[in-house]
């Protein structure tokens, strides 16, 4: 089973549509107003829509059938269920016009209808996350363009991630959502002591955000780099 794609799944199906709407400190990124501290307190605030989401499907069994490719449960589809229900629920949000905004960003971009009605602010919590890379890497950019400019019209991929990559910053990030599996998940109680029990293990989402999230970001910036100057 691919962890990935049990992540994707998650964040779709527990994506949380009025908390967009009602965030009124949403990331303003046209001229000045995008800098490192926007970008980074908003990346902080999805943590918790992703914390929240790994909680709820931590209490549901692994159903391996919905990742086999072979199985063929879907007539006329090849891939595995998990990609048919991804596939098919990001044409009905492109729709709905959640892609018309520049921070939701589709798993599956070829072939997305059209939206049919006006632009809507939908949170996609797993791919908002890591497409914010896009807002990292042009914060970064702008900040010394002296040291990227080189590497970019020389298209060292490596350079770029060492350039961006921050241990420091990871660490951080790396302990604080695990900080927050912690707090979020408790079983509360009404006595003054906690069980000691949580809803999904801390480590589970460290883990998740150190081998996947925070990678797959800077993949997003390297390649948004890579065309800053075109």
């Amino acid at each position: 089973m691919d962890l990935l794609w049990v992540l994707i799944l998650v964040l779709l199906s527990l994506s949380r549509y009025n908390m967009a709407m009602a965030d009124s400190n949403s990331v303003s990124h046209s001229g000045n107003a995008l800098n490192l501290e926007s970008v980074r307190d908003s990346l902080i605030r999805q943590e918790d829509t992703i914390v929240f989401s790994l909680i709820e499907r931590a209490r549901y069994p692994v159903n391996s059938r919905l990742y086999n490719q072979t199985l063929g449960l879907v007539p006329g589809f090849s891939r595995s269920l998990v990609h048919f229900i991804v596939k098919e629920t990001e044409a009905i949000q492109a729709k709905a016009g959640r892609y018309e905004n520049p921070e939701e960003n589709p798993f599956f971009p070829n072939g997305l209808p059209p939206s049919v009605v006006p632009t809507h602010k939908y949170p996609q919590a797993l791919s908002r996350r890591i497409h914010y890379g896009k807002y990292v890497a042009e914060v970064k950019f702008r900040e010394a363009p002296q040291d990227y400019e080189p590497l970019i019209r020389a298209k060292d991929r490596d350079a770029l991630m060492n350039l961006l990559t921050f241990k420091n910053v990871e660490e951080m990030v790396k302990k604080r959502v695990a900080k927050k599996a912690t707090v979020f998940g408790q079983e509360v109680t009404l006595g003054n002591n906690s069980s000691g029990n949580y809803k999904i293990d801390p480590l589970i989402v460290s883990h998740l955000y150190a081998e996947w999230v925070m990678p797959l970001t800077k993949l997003v910036e390297v390649e948004y780099l890579l065309r800053r100057l075109d």
